[in-house]
Protein backbone atom coordinates (compact mmCIF):
# COMPACT_ATOMS: atom_id res chain seq x y z
CA UNK A 1 0.00 0.00 0.00
CA UNK A 2 1.02 3.83 -0.49
CA UNK A 3 3.29 5.91 2.03
CA UNK A 4 -0.03 8.02 3.07
CA UNK A 5 2.95 10.49 5.07
CA UNK A 6 4.80 11.15 1.51
CA UNK A 7 2.23 10.13 -0.56
CA UNK A 8 5.02 8.35 -3.20
CA UNK A 9 3.93 5.08 -4.62
CA UNK A 10 5.64 1.30 -2.83
CA UNK A 11 7.56 1.16 -6.37
CA UNK A 12 9.25 4.69 -5.22
CA UNK A 13 10.48 3.23 -1.99
CA UNK A 14 11.35 -0.30 -3.41
CA UNK A 15 12.06 -1.34 -7.05
CA UNK A 16 10.94 1.74 -9.46
CA UNK A 17 9.25 0.88 -12.19
CA UNK A 18 10.18 1.53 -16.05
CA UNK A 19 9.30 4.61 -18.16
CA UNK A 20 7.43 4.83 -20.52
CA UNK A 21 4.96 2.31 -19.46
CA UNK A 22 2.89 -0.04 -22.46
CA UNK A 23 -0.19 1.27 -23.83
CA UNK A 24 -3.56 -1.43 -24.16
CA UNK A 25 -3.92 -2.00 -27.53
CA UNK A 26 -7.91 -2.61 -26.77
CA UNK A 27 -7.86 0.99 -25.40
CA UNK A 28 -5.66 2.87 -27.88
CA UNK A 29 -7.10 6.19 -26.49
CA UNK A 30 -6.62 5.49 -22.70
CA UNK A 31 -3.13 6.11 -20.83
CA UNK A 32 -1.19 2.68 -20.41
CA UNK A 33 -3.27 1.41 -16.89
CA UNK A 34 -0.15 1.63 -14.84
CA UNK A 35 -0.60 5.50 -14.65
CA UNK A 36 -3.58 4.99 -13.69
CA UNK A 37 -2.31 3.01 -10.54
CA UNK A 38 0.08 5.07 -9.57
CA UNK A 39 -2.08 8.13 -10.03
CA UNK A 40 -4.41 6.57 -7.30
CA UNK A 41 -1.34 5.73 -5.28
CA UNK A 42 0.24 9.16 -5.28
CA UNK A 43 1.27 12.10 -6.79
CA UNK A 44 4.93 11.54 -7.05
CA UNK A 45 6.92 7.77 -8.19
CA UNK A 46 10.23 7.08 -9.14
CA UNK A 47 10.39 5.79 -12.47
CA UNK A 48 13.32 3.80 -14.24
CA UNK A 49 14.65 4.87 -17.75
CA UNK A 50 16.27 3.16 -20.18
CA UNK A 51 19.86 4.33 -18.92
CA UNK A 52 19.01 3.54 -15.19
CA UNK A 53 18.36 6.87 -13.82
CA UNK A 54 15.36 7.57 -11.69
CA UNK A 55 13.39 10.72 -11.52
CA UNK A 56 10.15 11.33 -10.48
CA UNK A 57 7.34 10.93 -12.39
CA UNK A 58 4.49 13.11 -11.38
CA UNK A 59 1.03 12.31 -12.25
CA UNK A 60 -1.52 14.67 -10.40
CA UNK A 61 -2.80 17.29 -12.14
CA UNK A 62 -1.81 19.93 -9.36
CA UNK A 63 1.44 19.06 -9.04
CA UNK A 64 2.02 19.05 -12.58
CA UNK A 65 1.01 22.64 -12.64
CA UNK A 66 2.95 23.23 -9.83
CA UNK A 67 6.31 21.94 -10.69
CA UNK A 68 5.63 23.51 -14.47
CA UNK A 69 4.79 26.89 -12.96
CA UNK A 70 7.72 26.93 -10.64
CA UNK A 71 10.99 28.82 -11.75
CA UNK A 72 13.66 26.22 -9.72
CA UNK A 73 12.99 23.71 -12.40
CA UNK A 74 14.71 23.73 -16.03
CA UNK A 75 13.97 22.45 -18.94
CA UNK A 76 17.66 23.01 -20.12
CA UNK A 77 18.72 19.96 -21.26
CA UNK A 78 22.10 20.35 -20.24
CA UNK A 79 21.17 20.67 -16.55
CA UNK A 80 22.39 17.53 -13.84
CA UNK A 81 19.38 14.86 -13.54
CA UNK A 82 17.75 15.94 -16.37
CA UNK A 83 15.75 12.66 -17.40
CA UNK A 84 16.90 11.72 -20.37
CA UNK A 85 14.80 10.45 -23.87
CA UNK A 86 12.70 7.18 -23.85
CA UNK A 87 15.89 5.22 -25.33
CA UNK A 88 19.59 4.81 -26.23
CA UNK A 89 18.74 5.49 -29.84
CA UNK A 90 16.47 8.31 -29.77
CA UNK A 91 19.53 10.61 -28.77
CA UNK A 92 19.55 14.20 -27.52
CA UNK A 93 19.35 17.41 -28.44
CA UNK A 94 18.46 21.23 -28.10
CA UNK A 95 15.13 22.75 -30.08
CA UNK A 96 15.74 26.11 -29.80
CA UNK A 97 14.07 27.92 -26.87
CA UNK A 98 11.85 25.35 -25.78
CA UNK A 99 14.37 23.59 -24.49
CA UNK A 100 16.04 26.87 -22.46
CA UNK A 101 15.98 28.82 -19.55
CA UNK A 102 14.81 32.60 -19.20
CA UNK A 103 16.57 35.16 -19.67
CA UNK A 104 17.10 33.45 -22.76
CA UNK A 105 14.06 31.55 -23.50
CA UNK A 106 11.96 34.54 -23.18
CA UNK A 107 14.41 36.52 -24.98
CA UNK A 108 14.21 34.40 -27.96
CA UNK A 109 10.61 33.25 -27.74
CA UNK A 110 9.50 37.01 -27.83
CA UNK A 111 10.83 37.60 -31.06
CA UNK A 112 7.95 34.86 -32.86
CA UNK A 113 5.26 35.67 -30.64
CA UNK A 114 3.25 38.57 -32.61
CA UNK A 115 2.07 36.27 -35.42
CA UNK A 116 0.64 33.70 -33.03
CA UNK A 117 -1.28 36.08 -30.94
CA UNK A 118 -5.21 35.18 -30.51
CA UNK A 119 -6.22 38.54 -33.63
CA UNK A 120 -3.37 37.36 -36.00
CA UNK A 121 -4.63 33.92 -35.39
CA UNK A 122 -8.48 34.72 -36.04
CA UNK A 123 -7.58 36.99 -39.02
CA UNK A 124 -6.40 33.62 -40.91
CA UNK A 125 -9.30 31.74 -39.91
CA UNK A 126 -11.10 32.64 -43.13
CA UNK A 127 -8.15 31.45 -44.88
CA UNK A 128 -7.59 27.98 -43.28
CA UNK A 129 -11.51 27.47 -43.68
CA UNK A 130 -10.81 27.81 -47.41
CA UNK A 131 -8.22 24.85 -47.31
CA UNK A 132 -10.33 22.65 -44.97
CA UNK A 133 -13.20 23.57 -47.83
CA UNK A 134 -10.87 22.95 -50.83
CA UNK A 135 -9.32 19.78 -49.32
CA UNK A 136 -12.93 17.94 -48.62
CA UNK A 137 -13.93 19.14 -51.90
CA UNK A 138 -10.87 17.21 -53.70
CA UNK A 139 -11.91 14.19 -51.11
CA UNK A 140 -15.73 14.12 -52.28
CA UNK A 141 -14.67 14.21 -56.24
CA UNK A 142 -12.01 11.73 -55.74
CA UNK A 143 -12.84 7.64 -55.62
CA UNK A 144 -12.68 6.07 -51.72
CA UNK A 145 -11.68 5.32 -49.93
CA UNK A 146 -8.71 7.73 -48.52
CA UNK A 147 -5.90 8.09 -46.35
CA UNK A 148 -7.17 10.77 -44.29
CA UNK A 149 -3.69 11.35 -42.49
CA UNK A 150 -2.66 11.80 -46.58
CA UNK A 151 -5.42 14.04 -47.75
CA UNK A 152 -6.65 15.63 -45.32
CA UNK A 153 -4.99 16.06 -41.58
CA UNK A 154 -1.10 16.78 -42.57
CA UNK A 155 -1.81 18.56 -45.60
CA UNK A 156 -4.10 21.77 -43.56
CA UNK A 157 -1.28 21.87 -40.72
CA UNK A 158 1.53 21.92 -43.38
CA UNK A 159 -0.33 24.51 -45.94
CA UNK A 160 -1.07 26.97 -42.78
CA UNK A 161 2.62 26.75 -41.37
CA UNK A 162 4.38 26.91 -44.86
CA UNK A 163 2.52 30.35 -45.39
CA UNK A 164 3.07 31.73 -42.31
CA UNK A 165 6.73 31.05 -42.20
CA UNK A 166 7.14 31.45 -45.98
CA UNK A 167 8.41 27.90 -46.88
CA UNK A 168 7.11 26.79 -50.54
CA UNK A 169 4.78 24.16 -49.94
CA UNK A 170 6.09 22.36 -52.81
CA UNK A 171 8.74 21.30 -50.41
CA UNK A 172 6.16 19.49 -48.11
CA UNK A 173 7.08 15.74 -48.61
CA UNK A 174 10.75 16.45 -48.23
CA UNK A 175 10.37 18.12 -44.86
CA UNK A 176 7.43 15.83 -43.42
CA UNK A 177 9.40 12.76 -44.49
CA UNK A 178 12.75 14.08 -42.25
CA UNK A 179 9.97 15.29 -39.28
CA UNK A 180 8.69 11.58 -39.27
CA UNK A 181 12.54 10.64 -38.65
CA UNK A 182 13.37 13.48 -36.24
CA UNK A 183 9.74 12.69 -33.59
CA UNK A 184 9.96 8.94 -34.18
CA UNK A 185 11.50 7.11 -31.06
CA UNK A 186 12.85 4.75 -32.84
CA UNK A 187 15.22 6.64 -35.02
CA UNK A 188 19.34 6.24 -34.84
CA UNK A 189 21.04 9.36 -34.00
CA UNK A 190 22.81 8.86 -37.42
CA UNK A 191 18.88 8.66 -38.66
CA UNK A 192 17.90 11.60 -36.70
CA UNK A 193 21.11 13.48 -37.31
CA UNK A 194 20.61 13.36 -41.14
CA UNK A 195 17.19 14.13 -41.38
CA UNK A 196 17.89 17.26 -38.57
CA UNK A 197 21.08 18.67 -40.61
CA UNK A 198 18.88 17.51 -43.81
CA UNK A 199 15.86 20.60 -43.11
CA UNK A 200 18.15 22.48 -41.03
CA UNK A 201 20.22 22.96 -44.45
CA UNK A 202 17.37 23.59 -45.83
CA UNK A 203 15.80 26.24 -43.85
CA UNK A 204 19.26 27.80 -43.44
CA UNK A 205 19.55 28.63 -47.48
CA UNK A 206 15.46 30.08 -47.36
CA UNK A 207 17.16 32.59 -44.49
CA UNK A 208 19.77 33.61 -46.71
CA UNK A 209 17.37 34.22 -49.34
CA UNK A 210 15.12 36.11 -46.36
CA UNK A 211 18.44 38.33 -45.85
CA UNK A 212 19.27 39.39 -49.81
CA UNK A 213 15.53 39.92 -50.13
CA UNK A 214 12.95 40.06 -47.46
CA UNK A 215 8.88 38.89 -47.96
CA UNK A 216 6.16 39.88 -45.56
CA UNK A 217 6.57 35.91 -43.65
CA UNK A 218 7.74 34.81 -40.50
CA UNK A 219 11.02 33.97 -42.19
CA UNK A 220 11.83 37.24 -43.11
CA UNK A 221 11.26 38.49 -39.71
CA UNK A 222 13.54 36.12 -38.13
CA UNK A 223 16.10 36.67 -40.84
CA UNK A 224 15.81 40.68 -39.90
CA UNK A 225 17.13 39.67 -36.26
CA UNK A 226 20.32 38.28 -37.43
CA UNK A 227 20.84 41.56 -39.63
CA UNK A 228 19.94 43.46 -36.31
CA UNK A 229 22.87 41.76 -34.32
CA UNK A 230 19.84 39.28 -32.42
CA UNK A 231 20.10 35.97 -33.56
CA UNK A 232 23.22 34.01 -35.08
CA UNK A 233 22.56 32.30 -38.58
CA UNK A 234 22.63 28.77 -36.57
CA UNK A 235 20.19 30.13 -33.92
CA UNK A 236 18.01 31.66 -36.33
CA UNK A 237 17.91 28.63 -37.99
CA UNK A 238 16.98 26.13 -34.86
CA UNK A 239 14.25 28.90 -34.29
CA UNK A 240 12.89 27.91 -37.67
CA UNK A 241 13.19 24.44 -37.46
CA UNK A 242 11.04 23.93 -33.97
CA UNK A 243 8.21 26.31 -35.83
CA UNK A 244 8.20 23.94 -39.04
CA UNK A 245 8.07 20.85 -36.82
CA UNK A 246 5.59 21.94 -34.23
CA UNK A 247 3.54 23.97 -36.69
CA UNK A 248 1.98 20.55 -38.37
CA UNK A 249 3.26 17.24 -36.63
CA UNK A 250 1.15 18.28 -33.63
CA UNK A 251 -2.24 19.12 -34.91
CA UNK A 252 -1.78 16.80 -37.88
CA UNK A 253 -1.62 13.79 -35.34
CA UNK A 254 -4.59 15.97 -33.44
CA UNK A 255 -7.28 15.83 -36.43
CA UNK A 256 -6.71 12.20 -37.29
CA UNK A 257 -6.78 10.87 -33.99
CA UNK A 258 -9.39 13.01 -33.02
CA UNK A 259 -11.54 12.12 -35.97
CA UNK A 260 -10.97 8.64 -35.20
CA UNK A 261 -12.11 9.13 -31.73
CA UNK A 262 -15.61 10.25 -32.78
CA UNK A 263 -15.93 7.96 -35.21
CA UNK A 264 -15.18 5.49 -32.12
CA UNK A 265 -18.02 7.88 -29.99
CA UNK A 266 -20.92 8.32 -32.73
CA UNK A 267 -23.19 10.31 -30.00
CA UNK A 268 -20.42 12.96 -29.23
CA UNK A 269 -19.61 12.71 -33.14
CA UNK A 270 -23.30 13.26 -33.65
CA UNK A 271 -23.45 16.50 -31.39
CA UNK A 272 -20.60 17.59 -33.54
CA UNK A 273 -22.30 17.21 -36.53
CA UNK A 274 -25.40 18.45 -35.73
CA UNK A 275 -24.36 22.26 -33.82
CA UNK A 276 -24.34 25.31 -35.24
CA UNK A 277 -22.53 26.78 -31.60
CA UNK A 278 -19.28 27.84 -32.21
CA UNK A 279 -18.88 27.47 -28.75
CA UNK A 280 -19.86 23.64 -28.69
CA UNK A 281 -17.01 23.08 -31.50
CA UNK A 282 -14.64 24.85 -29.48
CA UNK A 283 -15.08 22.95 -25.94
CA UNK A 284 -15.19 19.92 -27.87
CA UNK A 285 -12.03 20.55 -29.46
CA UNK A 286 -10.57 20.92 -25.59
CA UNK A 287 -12.51 17.95 -24.43
CA UNK A 288 -10.58 16.43 -27.50
CA UNK A 289 -7.27 17.94 -26.77
CA UNK A 290 -8.26 16.88 -23.02
CA UNK A 291 -9.10 12.93 -23.77
CA UNK A 292 -6.61 12.20 -25.89
CA UNK A 293 -3.03 14.77 -25.20
CA UNK A 294 -0.76 13.42 -28.06
CA UNK A 295 2.68 13.87 -26.55
CA UNK A 296 2.89 10.88 -24.24
CA UNK A 297 6.57 10.63 -23.16
CA UNK A 298 6.17 13.84 -20.31
CA UNK A 299 7.49 16.93 -20.26
CA UNK A 300 10.54 16.76 -18.21
CA UNK A 301 12.61 19.12 -16.23
CA UNK A 302 15.64 18.78 -13.82
CA UNK A 303 15.16 20.75 -10.35
CA UNK A 304 17.79 23.63 -9.89
CA UNK A 305 17.05 23.75 -5.85
CA UNK A 306 15.20 22.06 -3.41
CA UNK A 307 11.34 21.66 -3.73
CA UNK A 308 8.72 20.69 -1.63
CA UNK A 309 5.78 19.11 -3.03
CA UNK A 310 2.89 17.45 -0.60
CA UNK A 311 5.42 16.50 1.88
CA UNK A 312 7.90 15.11 -0.52
CA UNK A 313 11.16 16.89 -0.98
CA UNK A 314 12.13 16.97 -4.48
CA UNK A 315 16.03 17.65 -4.17
CA UNK A 316 18.27 20.14 -6.39
CA UNK A 317 20.22 17.81 -9.37
CA UNK A 318 17.16 15.43 -9.52
CA UNK A 319 14.91 14.96 -13.09
CA UNK A 320 10.63 15.29 -13.10
CA UNK A 321 8.53 13.89 -15.96
CA UNK A 322 4.97 15.32 -16.21
CA UNK A 323 2.74 13.16 -17.93
CA UNK A 324 -0.13 15.19 -19.17
CA UNK A 325 -1.95 12.83 -20.41
CA UNK A 326 -2.65 10.88 -17.30
CA UNK A 327 -2.84 14.85 -15.91
CA UNK A 328 -5.62 15.46 -17.65
CA UNK A 329 -7.64 12.48 -16.30
CA UNK A 330 -7.21 13.36 -12.75
CA UNK A 331 -10.97 12.81 -11.70
CA UNK A 332 -9.99 15.30 -8.81
CA UNK A 333 -10.32 17.69 -11.84
CA UNK A 334 -12.38 16.27 -14.44
CA UNK A 335 -15.50 13.83 -13.38
CA UNK A 336 -15.32 10.99 -14.89
CA UNK A 337 -12.13 11.61 -16.88
CA UNK A 338 -11.98 8.73 -18.95
CA UNK A 339 -15.12 9.58 -20.86
CA UNK A 340 -15.35 11.83 -23.84
CA UNK A 341 -17.61 14.52 -23.50
CA UNK A 342 -17.57 17.31 -25.78
CA UNK A 343 -19.76 19.34 -23.96
CA UNK A 344 -17.53 19.01 -20.78
CA UNK A 345 -15.66 22.69 -19.82
CA UNK A 346 -12.27 20.86 -19.92
CA UNK A 347 -10.05 24.25 -20.85
CA UNK A 348 -8.41 23.36 -17.71
CA UNK A 349 -6.33 20.93 -19.35
CA UNK A 350 -2.95 20.70 -19.34
CA UNK A 351 -2.59 19.38 -23.15
CA UNK A 352 -0.63 22.68 -24.12
CA UNK A 353 1.10 22.33 -20.82
CA UNK A 354 1.46 25.31 -17.75
CA UNK A 355 3.79 27.97 -16.87
CA UNK A 356 6.83 30.08 -19.23
CA UNK A 357 7.17 27.25 -21.60
CA UNK A 358 3.56 27.02 -22.73
CA UNK A 359 2.59 26.09 -25.95
CA UNK A 360 3.58 28.93 -28.29
CA UNK A 361 1.51 28.15 -31.17
CA UNK A 362 -1.48 27.09 -29.37
CA UNK A 363 -4.02 29.73 -30.47
CA UNK A 364 -3.12 28.22 -34.13
CA UNK A 365 -3.84 25.12 -33.16
CA UNK A 366 -7.35 25.97 -31.52
CA UNK A 367 -8.42 27.56 -34.23
CA UNK A 368 -7.08 24.78 -36.84
CA UNK A 369 -9.07 21.99 -34.79
CA UNK A 370 -12.07 24.38 -34.47
CA UNK A 371 -12.33 24.82 -38.40
CA UNK A 372 -11.42 20.89 -39.30
CA UNK A 373 -13.75 19.53 -36.26
CA UNK A 374 -16.61 22.11 -37.19
CA UNK A 375 -16.58 21.36 -41.12
CA UNK A 376 -15.35 18.05 -41.60
CA UNK A 377 -18.48 15.82 -40.28
CA UNK A 378 -21.06 18.23 -41.74
CA UNK A 379 -19.26 17.90 -44.66
CA UNK A 380 -19.34 14.46 -44.58
CA UNK A 381 -21.76 13.04 -42.84
CA UNK A 382 -21.49 9.38 -43.77
CA UNK A 383 -17.95 9.17 -42.98
CA UNK A 384 -16.74 5.99 -41.24
CA UNK A 385 -14.09 3.81 -41.09
CA UNK A 386 -13.03 1.98 -44.20
CA UNK A 387 -11.31 -0.68 -41.44
CA UNK A 388 -11.46 -2.43 -38.21
CA UNK A 389 -10.03 -0.95 -35.12
CA UNK A 390 -7.65 -2.72 -34.70
CA UNK A 391 -5.96 -3.04 -38.55
CA UNK A 392 -5.38 0.67 -37.62
CA UNK A 393 -1.98 1.30 -36.73
CA UNK A 394 -0.89 3.84 -33.97
CA UNK A 395 2.43 5.79 -33.34
CA UNK A 396 3.64 3.89 -30.44
CA UNK A 397 7.09 4.67 -31.69
CA UNK A 398 7.43 8.11 -31.94
CA UNK A 399 7.34 11.67 -29.09
CA UNK A 400 3.98 12.57 -30.82
CA UNK A 401 0.74 10.17 -30.58
CA UNK A 402 -1.70 9.29 -33.89
CA UNK A 403 -2.09 7.20 -36.60
CA UNK A 404 0.02 6.46 -39.18
CA UNK A 405 -2.73 6.39 -41.53
CA UNK A 406 -6.27 6.58 -41.35
CA UNK A 407 -8.69 4.31 -44.01
CA UNK A 408 -11.72 6.40 -44.17
CA UNK A 409 -15.18 6.14 -47.04
CA UNK A 410 -18.27 7.52 -46.73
Amino acid sequence: MADTATGIAPQAQDAAPEFPMPRQSRCPFDPPPALKDLQEQGPLTKVRLWDGSEPWLVTRYAEQRAILGDPRVSADTDQPGYPTKASPEAGEGKLSFIMMDDPEHARLRRMVTAPFAIKKVEALRPAVQRIVDGLIDDMLAGPGPVDLVDVFALPIPSLVICELLGVPYEEHEFFQEHTKTMVRTTATPEERGVATREVAGYLAGLLGKRLAEPKDDLLSSIAGRITAGELTHQQATEMALLLLIAGHETTANMIALGTLALLQHPDQLALLRETDDPKLVASAVEELLRYLHITHLGRRRAVTEDIEIGDQVIKAGEGVIMVNEIGNRDPEVFADPDRLDITRDARRHVAFGFGVHQCLGQPLARMELQVVYGTLYKRIPTLKLACALEDVRFKTDAFIYGVHELPVTW
